[in-house]
């Protein structure tokens, strides 16, 4: 069995490295031309994708592999006080929205993650980053779902299985970091 999951993963990397290394290349442009404007990162996904948006938002305030100065980076996950009263008083698929009409700027970069990429809040959160005049980067699964039309550039990790799409998504995300890391 551990050898079946590790093969596994490993199929996929070899399918990303052959796939998606153009579009993993244009994120990272996103992710410095972002931070070199002077602008700020923002990120959101629901469960796991929650914890990876949180992770990249860590990597990048705090520090990623080379100490830097704090880079502005914010889950938007992480507020209950805020995501409860949205949920509450909106309905949850704005808990996203709401909090990019508070904090986004022109020129900010959204990043909304959903292995699906059909998940209710990710999708009105890129309607609305691209009202505040965000720059847009999505990463998805499966076929992209509804993703595909919201987003700058939404990567799709081509499979099906959400824990592998999980693990190309940090892996995606830590390459992103390296690239801001980069830069310094």
């Amino acid at each position: 069995m551990v050898s079946e999951e590790l093969y596994d993963h490993q199929n996929l990397i070899k399918k990303v490295i052959d796939l998606l290394t153009a579009d993993i290349e244009a994120g990272c442009e996103l992710f410095t031309s972002t931070i070199l404007s002077g602008n700020k990162i923002l990120l959101a996904g629901n469960g796991g994708s929650a914890a990876d948006s949180q992770h990249i938002a860590a990597e990048l305030s705090g520090r990623f592999v080379k100490d830097r100065k704090a880079l502005p980076a914010v889950a938007l996950t992480t507020d209950t006080s805020a995501i409860t009263a949205i949920a509450n008083d909106h309905g949850y698929e704005y808990v996203f929205s709401r909090q990019l009409e508070a904090l986004a700027l022109p020129g900010d970069l959204f990043v909304g993650i959903s292995t699906s990429g059909n998940s209710p809040g990710i999708l009105k959160a890129f309607e609305s980053a691209k009202e505040f005049g965000c720059k847009t980067l999505g990463l998805s699964g499966r076929d992209g779902g509804k993703m595909n039309g919201l987003c700058d550039l939404n990567i799709i990790v081509p499979s099906n299985v959400t824990a592998r799409i999980q693990e190309m998504h940090i892996l995606i995300g830590h390459i992103f970091c390296k690239a801001v890391d980069d830069l310094f």
